[in-house]
């Protein structure tokens, strides 16, 4: 399965990461048409360095959210044990973006886990 990024949208990701960093940053994504175009940041959130904590009843209620984005302050971007359970509550496709933040280090993955393609436009 594919997702599709507009460039846009991942530049500005990019840029959060790194300055968020050395702490994680996390948000939600809004899709329009099939396309991820905004993110919303963690409102309250707890960005530490190993984890995000925040209420998620502080989210608007938006049925164009359909995914979620975090980074990870190390250069790995594989889901932890943490992600994996979220994951599987929240639903929808998990942006991971892995130090040093560039394009190469951005993964996308399924509720269940598995690694997605990422597609810019």
């Amino acid at each position: 399965m594919r997702i599709k990024i507009r460039k846009e949208l991942l530049e500005y990701l990019l840029e959060l990461a790194r300055g968020f960093h050395p702490n994680e940053f996390a948000g939600f994504l809004r899709e329009n048409n099939g396309v991820f175009e905004e993110v919303l940041i963690v409102p309250k959130g707890y960005f530490g360095r190993n984890s995000v904590f925040f209420d998620p009843w502080l989210l608007p209620p938006d049925e164009s959210i359909k995914g979620t984005v975090h980074s990870h302050p190390i250069p790995n971007a594989e889901p932890s044990k943490a992600d994996l359970g979220f994951f599987s509550k929240f639903g929808g496709v998990h942006v991971i973006i892995a130090f040093p933040y560039t394009e190469e280090d951005v993964k996308a993955y399924g509720s269940d886990g598995k690694e997605l393609e990422v597609e810019v436009v």
